[in-house]
């Protein structure tokens, strides 16, 4: 059986994928995509090695490339970005990279509170169910297909990792992407509707609030393109006007500011349980930026995470389609 958890981010495209058995593949992409016009020409003529070709409507595409090398063409940063081409050109840039023509089960995930929309989450199905055209040459077809809550994949993956049993525990998963933070309570296997949300104060905003502190310092802002594009190869400064800018003090800055807003939304939410949660998972791309913040704010709480938490969720998406 061939088995994909594809988690399609604003920020990254994350798959995992192989037989329902053993350990998955997994690859990591950024989540810029457009069409082919959009891009430039190497100075010295040669192709460019890191691009995914994939047709979308018979139009060539470019995926899974950093958003910022796209001329002309804004990235998509809404709720709607499930309907878009550039996220059918990652869907199918995905396909490509597993390798696989023939996918027997394929999981994904929405944001909270756009899974608990019915017409959202039937819409991905049809999308991503059936045969699709992939490039001239190629198609691949996706038989089943299951939309579940993001943060859910990263419990999975988290459960799976660690080799724990909290099947009577009540967690809390913490989920930050790049468009948006999404949480859920799971308490005895069930997700607790009521306490589970989403906001916007996610990772772009951080990279926006980071920008504006170095504009504070430098007299200008770089742009946050340039951060996220930093922070995803690992690099510690930039530069701004011929100076080296270290990023690290403006991040944890803007962490800090921006993930106060956000811990203070999840407390909100869970005004209603007449129980603490037992422990605190975080996962997904943004993590880094929100651990000491939300230890501070749920002190008393082991606040815990996965190993290569940007994977977390298109993980455990695999791990749910391999136990079908």
């Amino acid at each position: 059986m061939n088995v994909i958890g594809i988690d399609i981010g604003y920020s990254n495209l994350k798959i995992a994928y192989g037989p329902g058995t053993g350990t998955p593949e997994t690859q990591l992409r950024p989540a810029g995509a457009a069409p082919i016009d959009r891009f430039g020409t190497r100075y010295d003529g040669k192709q460019h090695k890191d691009f995914i070709h994939v047709l979308v409507d018979d139009r060539e595409y470019v995926a899974g490339v950093d958003s910022g090398r796209a001329e002309l063409w804004s990235r998509s940063l809404h709720a709607d970005y499930p309907a878009s081409d550039s996220y059918m050109a990652l869907f199918k840039a995905g396909l490509l990279l597993a390798g696989m023509r023939h996918i027997d089960v394929l999981v994904t995930g929405l944001p909270v509170t756009q899974y608990f929309d019915e017409a959202r989450r039937e819409a991905v199905v049809k999308r991503m169910k059936g045969i699709h055209r992939l490039t001239r040459k190629l198609d691949a077809i996706v038989g089943e297909v299951k939309v579940i809550p993001q943060p859910i994949g990263g419990l999975l993956d988290y459960i799976e990792q660690k080799g724990v049993d909290l099947e009577d525990a009540r967690v809390l998963v913490v989920d930050p992407g790049f468009f948006s933070v999404d949480w859920v309570v799971v308490s005895q296997g069930s997700l607790q509707r009521q306490s589970s949300g989403t906001s916007l104060n996610a990772s772009s905003v951080v990279l926006e609030e980071a920008a504006n502190l170095i504009a504070s310092d430098f007299g200008h802002a770089p742009a946050a393109d340039s951060i996220e594009t930093a922070v995803r190869k690992g690099k510690l400064q930039i530069k701004l006007a011929g100076r080296d800018v270290v990023l690290a003090e403006y991040l944890d800055a803007a962490a800090q500011k921006v993930g106060a807003v956000i811990a203070e939304s999840i407390q909100k939410s869970l005004r209603t349980e007449t129980q603490i949660a037992d422990l605190v998972v975080l996962v997904g791309g943004g993590a880094g930026f929100y651990h000491d913040v939300l230890k501070q704010s749920f002190s008393g709480l082991m606040v815990d995470t996965t190993t290569e938490p940007v994977l977390s969720n298109a993980r455990g998406f695999w791990t749910m389609g391999a136990s079908q």
